[in-house]
């Protein structure tokens, strides 16, 4: 019998690493180097912009895809604080799995989110409102006081599927809560977003105080585009 003519393997396009892939190369080549452990801190962002030849906006991309991985905890008023040292090759794998699940995060969050805000103007009592106020308030603070404002908005989304009363969708949103810290954290990471974020929030409370289902509906789905806009995205 002759044999059969082997079909050579498709050749894959070769993609050119992004370049908060490459800073995020450099700096676990910096931590490797400088044989940093857990615990310790990096650089402080300007110096280390500095040493990269980069803008402070770039590397904050970096450092906020390595803070989504949970390899340093970027800690307001002290800096990037080393949690575990990964090798490359592992974190460049999950970026990129990261990177591929975010519209699928984002379609999640439009399904499940839109529909709590109507039923949050529907079903919300006085004790959902002040828990929703509260949320406001100390998202507005932490942003004052330099900070991304990320506690205040997970408690103002926590509150919204609360003021909603239904133990089903609030179990959807668990599950998937973990995966939205994940897109809180990189959106909140874009200049002027956390006050971008907190402005849209107020108009998503306001609607429900009024109890006008459609217009919560319409502001969380406007406020759920705008925090999806994210660099990792593009």
């Amino acid at each position: 019998m002759s044999e059969q003519p082997r079909v050579p393997a498709p050749l894959r396009r070769v993609l050119k690493p992004r370049l908060y892939e490459q800073l995020v190369t450099q700096i676990l080549g910096y931590i490797d180097s400088a044989q940093l452990g857990p615990g310790d801190l990096l650089p402080a962002e300007r110096d280390l912009a500095e040493r990269l030849g980069v803008s402070r906006a770039t590397l904050a991309q970096a450092l906020v895809a390595l803070e989504v991985l949970g390899v340093i905890d970027v800690q307001h008023g002290t800096g990037a604080v080393l949690v575990y040292r990964p090798s490359v090759a592992s974190v460049i794998r999950d970026l990129r799995e990261h990177r591929s699940r975010l519209p699928e995060i984002v379609e999640a969050r439009s399904t499940l989110e839109v529909k709590l805000a109507g039923l949050a103007a529907e079903r919300r009592t006085d004790a959902d409102l002040a828990a929703i106020d509260a949320a406001l308030e100390t998202m507005a603070a932490e942003i004052t006081a330099g900070g991304k404002g990320a506690h205040g908005d997970e408690l103002f989304h926590q509150a919204v599927t609360q003021a909603a009363h239904s133990a089903v969708l609030a179990q959807l949103m668990t599950f998937i809560a973990e995966m939205i810290l994940e897109t809180r954290l990189e959106s909140l990471g874009q200049p002027g977003r956390p006050q971008q974020s907190l402005a849209s929030h107020r108009v998503i409370a306001a609607a429900i105080r009024t109890g006008q289902p459609q217009h919560a509906e319409q502001a969380m789905l406007a406020h759920i585009a705008l925090v999806s806009d994210v660099a990792l995205l593009k």
